[in-house]
């Protein structure tokens, strides 16, 4: 399992035009100005959302206009699109003229399907143009422009620009807010080019081929932080203009800052804080006292790619008059002896989107609620707890002292009941987020203000914290008895040669030392010869036979290994490395590797029986229901193998099911999650639980085991399945374990179950099973997950 993308940052030196007023001087902060506004052809219209969910129309599309009074000819010009923050530029040859007063559309790329058909258009393109935030250019020639990302709006041949969206990197003063796939950016007066898109258009129904006019904007209304952030995920002054908003500004991004209200309301569920984007580093200074005027909007981060993230509200295109100065307003503190929040629930009045279906909001009771009434707050965490390391991307989960059920070492579990709510991360946008681990703490109070982004509450401070040391060390596990077979899983992470020797060095430590050298080891996320190189490579030998050698150096037995190599790029992972799962076993010990040709990557294994009755592989190693397109498709397939142990049978079937990845996230815009994953992993688990039932049923005392990856929860229906029922029913390790112990992987902090160990009942009585904390608690990992063993004694089936 692998964290999402992060290419998408928030920040970033955007050009548009804000008013600082300092003692009631006006001074104007903006870019080179644009060229002379057009006085014949104009972009009336921009729409990126065409096709897309609940679209109107099939189609994106670009709309001009003639404000002149004779024709124009267009023939050689063009209209270019760019992403939001990119400078490649896409282009659209027009030809034919405009006459006065008609309306042009260039007609661009379809979506899903969704919506009516476009009117007949006057030039046809392919651009599939991003619904949430972009960039626009009408060209008087069709050269592709290079003009960068902040310099297109007033490069030569530019005849008119638009950025629409608060993430464009460009604009004609300003962007134009923000759209959807249900909105449009229109010009409010089709006939007038001020050279100024945040003031010029407006979010609404789109129109192709009709010009249309929308009301002018209303007056500014007065209106306190708590006014504007309401006691809702979406503020009720959403899109008006304001005026007269009062605070001391807490915190400076380079792209705008946050402020808030010394004289709260009574009312705990409305937010005092809120973020002011200015889109280039404010010139305000943290402790400063100020009057904002501007519009409100709700920014949902990772633009038209983030529909499953909750929006921040903030004021855009400020004036902002600088009145004092005052001293920073006490952080609320979060936690014991302030606001606590919920202990158990992230949600549970919505129905979909929070945005439309939730029926209460209960910052008491559902932590998505308490969080967002912080929205913008500066806040305190005294001696925040660490729940997970710090990761890649340079967060880290803490809690508030006296937290809900932590883990041994500290952590905090997820369960199925409880997702821990109080959980946030801490983030690096302000400040350095030093490495911690499991078990730490942060000393003092640690303060910052509330943002979100990427599927979760990010609490910025603005002072790098410091560690307190947790105490917390790697595990290892204890030598197996000479009765006992012991038997390992785990996930090497997209291992291949071009790691290098430190990471082959490091597993083989961890295979040596922490797990005491297994019997019998599975391993997950194997990679081909040259890794994510998409040469056509399906082989392994290369990768296995290093990690051979670096258990060898590592003063550890010499192993062999088992693996079928998959079909090219057929089971998903990093494309090119045709990922897979393969046995080792100990050439040392009584543990033996029956061969018995025949597989295949498309082979499936069926179950025989010898003369005496008793179940074999028909190929060991063997893969299990190859032909399961609707389990295995873009997945790795299992693996399993026939062992002996002092020449009693033990099957082994190695397993690495689907990811999460395109599930809701717990702190997500849809409550409850959908986990649209699910569904694939419980039809992998029958395949697997119905191959084990055929060993089953050849002999209902055999000796089976079934490890791996899982993807999937200790309490989820995939376990369930794969358990059964009955007779036959597996035993889950992990379920055998006290709660507090119930982890091997660790994801933005919570401690959860994904790999496990189930085996045959016969198999429990003699059994011990440890999962081996020693990655994913750590920053500095070998993989991100924790290896397991158990040590079970195989015996014949009589004996059962």
């Amino acid at each position: 399992m692998s964290a999402p993308n992060r290419s998408q940052r928030r920040l970033g030196a955007l050009v548009v035009t804000s008013s600082l007023i300092v003692s009631g001087l006006a001074v104007t902060l903006a870019a080179a100005p644009a060229d002379a506004a057009s006085t014949d052809v104009v972009i009336t219209e921009v729409y990126g959302g065409g096709g897309n969910s609940g679209a109107p129309y099939t189609n994106d599309f670009i709309e001009l206009t003639n404000n002149g009074t004779a024709p124009i000819d267009v023939s050689g010009w063009s209209v270019q699109y760019a992403s939001a923050t990119g400078s490649s530029w896409q282009v659209t040859d027009l030809a034919g003229s405009i006459a006065p007063g008609a309306a042009y559309l260039v007609q661009e790329g379809a979506g899903a399907g969704s919506g009516q058909p476009m009117p007949a258009p006057d030039a046809t393109g392919s651009i599939m143009m991003a619904a949430g935030a972009g960039k626009v250019a009408l060209v008087t020639n069709q050269t592709a422009l290079a003009c960068g990302t902040s310099a297109c709006h007033d490069a030569a041949g530019v005849k008119d620009f638009v950025g629409y969206g608060s993430t464009a990197s460009d604009s004609e003063t300003s962007p134009a807010p923000g759209l959807s796939n249900t909105t449009s950016a229109t010009r409010k007066v089709p006939t007038q080019d001020a050279d100024n898109n945040g003031a010029e258009f407006a979010a609404v129904n789109p129109s192709p081929k009709t010009l249309t006019s929308t009301p002018p904007d209303p007056d500014p209304v007065d209106a306190k932080i708590h006014d504007i952030q309401g006691a809702a995920h979406l503020s009720p002054l959403n899109g008006k203009p304001v005026k007269d908003v009062t605070g001391v500004v807490t915190a400076k991004s380079t792209n705008g800052f946050w402020f808030q209200d010394p004289q709260p309301d009574n009312d705990p569920a409305t937010s005092e804080g809120i973020f002011v984007f200015t889109s280039s580093a404010p010139t305000v200074a943290v402790g400063d006292a100020l009057t904002v005027q501007g519009t409100v909007a709700e920014f949902r981060p990772g633009g038209s790619g983030g529909t499953d993230n909750l929006t921040t509200t903030e004021i855009t295109n400020p004036t902002i008059t600088v009145t004092g100065t005052a001293s920073v307003p006490a952080p609320t503190i979060v936690g014991p002896g302030g606001r606590v929040p919920p202990s158990t629930v992230i949600d549970d009045d919505s129905n979909g989107d929070v945005e439309t279906t939730s029926t209460a909001f209960d910052p008491a009771n559902d932590g998505l609620d308490f969080w967002e009434s912080l929205e913008g707050m500066w806040l305190g965490i005294n001696q925040p707890e660490v729940t997970g390391p710090t990761s890649s991307f340079r967060e880290l989960s803490v809690v508030p002292a006296g937290s809900s059920v932590r883990t041994v070492r500290g952590g905090i579990l997820l369960q199925k009941t409880d997702s821990n709510p109080e959980r946030v991360l801490l983030d690096d946008v302000l400040t350095p987020i030093p490495d911690a681990k499991t078990g730490d703490k942060l000393a003092g109070v640690v303060s910052g203000v509330l943002d979100y982004s990427f599927g979760n509450f990010k609490f910025l401070p603005t002072q790098t914290p410091t560690v307190v040391d947790g105490g917390v060390k790697r595990e290892t596990t204890k030598a197996t008895s000479p009765l006992q077979v012991s038997v390992a899983t785990f996930n090497v992470e997209n291992l291949d040669p071009s790691d290098g020797d430190a990471k082959f060095d490091g597993l083989a430590q961890a295979v040596v030392r922490n797990l005491a050298s297994p019997d019998i080891l599975g391993l997950e996320e194997v990679q081909d010869n040259d890794g994510a190189t998409n040469s056509g490579t399906t082989a392994a030998n290369v990768t296995l036979d290093m990690l051979v050698a670096a258990i060898r150096k590592a003063g550890g037995p010499k192993y062999a290994y088992r693996q079928i190599d998959p079909v090219n790029n057929q089971e998903g992972g990093e494309p090119g490395g045709n990922i897979r799962v393969a046995f080792m076993y100990r050439t040392d010990k009584p543990v033996k590797f029956v061969d018995r040709p025949g597989g295949g990557s498309t082979v499936p294994t069926t179950i025989t029986t010898d003369r005496f009755g008793r179940p074999h592989l028909s190929s060991s190693p063997g893969r299990v229901d190859p032909a399961n397109e609707a389990a295995w498709e873009a997945t790795r397939v299992p693996l399993a193998g026939e062992f002996t142990w002092h020449g009693q049978s033990l099957f082994v079937v190695v397993n690495h099911f689907s990811s999460k990845g395109g599930d809701d996230p717990l702190w997500g815009r849809t409550q409850p999650p959908v986990q649209v994953t699910a569904a694939k992993r419980h039809l992998q688990a029958q395949a697997v639980r119905g191959f084990v039932d055929q060993i089953l049923a050849k002999d209902k005392g055999a000796n089976v085991i079934v490890l791996g990856d899982l993807n999937d929860f200790d309490w989820s229906e995939t376990a369930d399945i794969l358990v059964g029922s009955g007779k036959t029913a597996l035993i889950d390790m992990p379920r055998t374990l006290p709660l507090k112990e119930r982890y091997s992987y660790v994801f933005e902090g919570n401690s959860q179950i994904l790999d496990q160990i189930l085996i045959s009942r016969n198999l429990q009585p003699a059994s011990t099973y440890d999962v081996v904390h020693m990655n994913a608690e750590f920053p500095d990992q070998i993989s991100d997950h924790d290896p397991q063993v158990v040590r079970v004694i195989p015996l014949p089936s009589w004996v059962h």
